[in-house]
């Protein structure tokens, strides 16, 4: 797994990048939590690392980066909006790397799902999203007006930092729009670093993203054309 740094909108960016064999292989970007010590916002963060290897295993070229200021990362937080440059500059370096991708996917985690959802909405090539733990009662997500892509939102019961009833609330705005399906998981038990639950969590999401692809059979709708 290649180390990478790639130009950011702020200066340098650090990355890790694993190419697929396959030239028209997917896309995946994997954005990570809120840098704060607390969030673990690195991309190393242990969830976001079994994201990136979810994708790998499934065939993806993907790529998970440090927001500017965090790591080696040039720049400073900005509170999500040159994050949210930040990603998209990723999703372009990866796309120039592989002109052939068919395809992307987006996944983040806490603060990185909120950067993943505003990256959907610029992007449309992005067909597909997950999005673990969204902190809807901190931020606003009626920008998702109307969501382009179908996805997956997981989160756990007992996540204090992000509470079950505000993401349940987003859930049920987002179902309300034609045209996508929003599938939503919940773990039992789980706070919102989903400790000693993070196996729960990444069966899930890879259960989900089986079903996208075709892999196994299910109730999504949407399937991709990416077999």
């Amino acid at each position: 797994m290649p180390e990478v740094i790639f130009n950011g909108p702020s200066g340098r960016l650090e990355g890790r990048y694993q190419p697929s064999s396959d030239k028209t292989a997917p896309i995946a970007i994997v954005l990570h939590p809120h840098p704060h010590p607390k969030f673990g916002g690195t991309m190393n963060n242990k969830i976001c690392y079994d994201l990136f290897y979810m994708f790998v295993e499934r065939g993806f070229t993907a790529l998970r980066f440090n927001f500017r200021g965090v790591g080696r990362s040039q720049g400073e937080f900005d509170h999500g909006i040159g994050e949210l440059s930040d990603a998209a500059a990723a999703l372009d370096w990866v796309q120039s790397m592989h002109p052939d991708s068919r395809g992307c996917w987006v996944a983040g985690f806490s603060f990185g799902a909120r950067i993943g959802m505003q990256l959907l909405m610029r992007r449309p090539e992005i067909e597909g999203f997950i999005s673990v733990a969204p902190q809807a009662n901190l931020y606003d997500f009626s920008f998702l007006a109307p969501c382009p892509s179908s996805g997956l939102i997981i989160h756990g019961d007992r996540d204090r930092v992000a509470p079950a009833e505000d993401v349940q609330t987003l859930v049920e705005k987002l179902k309300t729009q034609k045209g996508i399906r929003i599938t939503q998981e919940t773990i039992e038990g789980a706070n919102h670093f989903f400790t000693g639950l993070e196996e729960d969590l990444i069966e899930q999401c890879g259960i989900y993203l089986d079903k996208r692809l075709g892999l196994i059979e299910g109730g999504i709708e949407e399937t991709m054309l990416l077999r």
